[in-house]
């Protein structure tokens, strides 16, 4: 615990170190996105709460409640409007070090293992909040830190009720040289009320933040599935009606003044820019779309990343060379290990932070913030690679220290490649992809949506 404590101490000074470092500077002027949210937040006050907001080209509207409580307590300021991302994109990195200390210790794919994989969780955490990809996001207002803080919390209380419900540990290995997890199939009634609480209460939490995920960022309307899906083909027998049953009655109560919203006013933001609904292309068409997307996906991990200026470098990958040959030989042992629970879990997440890009036009990819849930996924199989090689079958104590230690330097150079790339040369692209000089107060006095007609 004691370590836990100062690691996560440890954590939050990096985070708030590289998330504030020149914070308002780097950007420095505001999109018109930014204060098309803005425009959003003050539309909201004093009015009884609304689930969606057709400004701004139509949003959800939980998280522009918190920007709007932010401009109330430090004034309507550019700081105050981009606080809350950065704020969320801190907690992020102390909650995924949580899940990956949930998960990497119950990963074991070789039994003569003598490596301690305690260090893995913080190193990862170490290598999500040096990533360019990462704290791009955190530091102006968009909502996506936001929608990942809502999964992340999901995700912990999910994996915190599997372990302790239905699913036990197996270190040892077993004789297929696999590292599955073993499921109980039927319920022990020994293991007492006081525990049979504590697993509903994990459920019904992390059943909570599914549903403000569904409020948050559209991307965020299918994460449900995922929680659902593994309930359905995991819980014991006995179980199964009684997870559903608290999943979809806790679900549909968060979630319910959007959905009713949806039932009777379609989201136009969606409609447009999903070619799935496009009556006019013929399936040949769509399915042409959709092999494009996902080749333009794959690539934009390692080889061509999203062009748009706000979030990205144009062009370059998301994942610098030393990162990204981790994710792919993570994500191939995630494939071969498919048996191992964690990989099923964490692919399951991979492809579902895909899907909303997947079904948008080409022209809109590759694209870093619709897929920006997919980093969460990344880094775990990037963790994954390092893991396996660590417990690859070593004869040697000094030459794995000696490994250790190499890879600990690389992934030091590729955290400060990545913050050059960003402070020296993205810098320069924020220029002119950020569009507006001044403060948010007086670019909302200037009105400029209306002199260039927009409503």
């Amino acid at each position: 615990m004691k370590k836990t404590i100062i690691e996560l101490l440890i954590l939050l000074c990096i985070s708030l170190s590289i998330i504030f470092f020149q914070f308002n500077q780097v950007p420095k002027k505001l999109s018109w996105d930014e204060v098309e949210f803005t425009r959003l937040a003050l539309d909201l006050e004093n009015k009884p709460y609304t689930p969606y907001s057709r400004l701004a080209t139509g949003h959800s509207t939980l998280y522009f409640y918190i920007i709007l409580s932010s401009i109330k307590i430090f004034g309507l300021t550019n700081f105050a409007l981009r606080l809350p991302s950065a704020l969320f994109g801190v907690l992020n990195i102390l909650i995924f070090y949580l899940i990956t200390s949930l998960v990497f210790t119950k990963i074991k794919y070789f039994s003569n293992s003598f490596l301690n994989s305690s260090f893995i969780p913080f190193l990862l955490s170490v290598i999500l909040i040096s990533s360019r990809w990462y704290f791009n996001f955190a530091r102006f207002s968009f909502e996506a830190t936001f929608l990942l803080f809502l999964e992340l919390c999901s995700i912990y209380f999910f994996i915190k009720f599997v372990q302790s419900s239905f699913w036990q540990a197996r270190n040892e290995r077993v004789k297929n040289r696999s590292s599955e997890p073993r499921f109980r199939t039927s319920y022990n009634p020994e293991r007492g009320k006081s525990r049979d609480r504590n697993d509903v209460k994990n459920l019904i939490i992390s059943t909570v933040f599914s549903g403000l995920a569904f409020l948050s960022y559209y991307p965020g309307r299918i994460f449900f599935l995922l929680p659902l899906g593994f309930l359905v083909f995991y819980s014991p027998k006995r179980l199964l009606k009684r997870n559903l049953l608290i999943f979809t009655t806790t679900f549909i109560l968060i979630s319910s003044s959007l959905i009713t919203y949806l039932a009777t006013d379609k989201d136009l933001r969606i409609q447009e820019q999903l070619f799935i609904a496009d009556k006019k292309l013929t399936i040949k068409e769509k399915v042409s779309y959709l092999g494009l997307n996902t080749i333009k996906l794959g690539y934009m991990f390692t080889h061509s990343g999203d062009l748009n200026g706000r979030h990205n470098y144009p062009g370059k990958a998301l994942f610098n060379p030393v990162t990204g040959a981790f994710f792919l030989f993570g994500f191939l042992v995630a494939l071969i290990h498919l048996k191992n629970y964690y990989n099923q879990f964490f692919l399951s997440y991979f492809i579902l932070s895909l899907i909303p890009a997947l079904f948008t036009y080409p022209a809109e990819n590759p694209n870093s913030l619709r897929t920006y849930t997919a980093i969460i996924p990344s880094i775990y199989f990037l963790g994954n690679g390092l893991i396996y090689l660590f417990q690859s079958e070593q004869k040697s104590k000094t030459l794995l220290l000696h490994v250790i230690l190499f890879l600990l330097v690389l992934f030091a150079l590729s955290s400060l490649y990545d913050f050059r790339t960003y402070f020296l040369y993205q810098k320069v692209v924020f220029t002119k992809a950020f569009e507006l000089n001044g403060s948010i107060q007086r670019i909302l006095n200037l009105k400029l949506w209306e002199k260039t007609g927009e409503i």
